[in-house]
């Protein structure tokens, strides 16, 4: 859905950019897609709508396309210690469990494997509910210490496009 209807929205806020100070971030599943390619899509869709990417501008970039590799999932069990802040009852150990080392390679889905652990220590018992999920893990991340690359990478350019903002202020 988000795919269809990205052109017109990105064209929709390349016209408010020319008297509202707008950035935009476009967050997609990876979903068994090729990585370089979806970003190549996403940073054309932009080029299409008159607006910049890092890839195309050094400086003052609009949009900033990032790629959940395999899911947003993967984000939650690249900080361990937020999930056992969020739901006490899961074993510290899980990050050390070979299965959870690398997050963004956990296979077999990182949603249902994430629903699976929780289930096993007794919560969700009806089935994950995502956006409870996110509510519980949230406020226990921390940003610096997570394991999960894609998590890294989004943090990361959130941080360059916030810096942009801010030498933009300056001048």
């Amino acid at each position: 859905m988000l795919m269809k209807e990205l052109p017109r929205r990105l064209k929709g806020y390349a016209v408010r950019m020319a008297w509202e100070d707008l950035k935009v971030v476009v967050l997609v599943d990876r979903d068994e897609e090729d990585c370089l390619a979806l970003k190549s899509q996403l940073d054309r869709y932009a080029a299409d709508a008159g607006l910049s990417t890092p890839n195309t501008a050094r400086r003052g970039f609009q949009v900033l396309n990032r790629i959940v590799v395999e899911e947003l999932e993967a984000w939650y069990f690249g900080d361990v210690p937020a999930l056992c802040r969020a739901y006490p009852r899961l074993p510290a150990s899980l990050g050390q469990q070979s299965r959870y080392r690398d997050p963004d390679a956990i296979s077999g889905g990182t949603w249902e494997m994430l629903e699976q652990v929780l289930r096993k220590s007794g919560y969700h018992k009806a089935g994950l509910r995502k956006l409870r999920a996110a509510l519980d893990i949230a406020p226990h991340m921390n940003v610096e210490s997570n394991r999960s690359r894609s998590f890294e990478v989004f943090r990361d350019g959130l941080r360059r496009l916030a810096d942009e903002d801010r030498h933009a202020e300056k001048n």
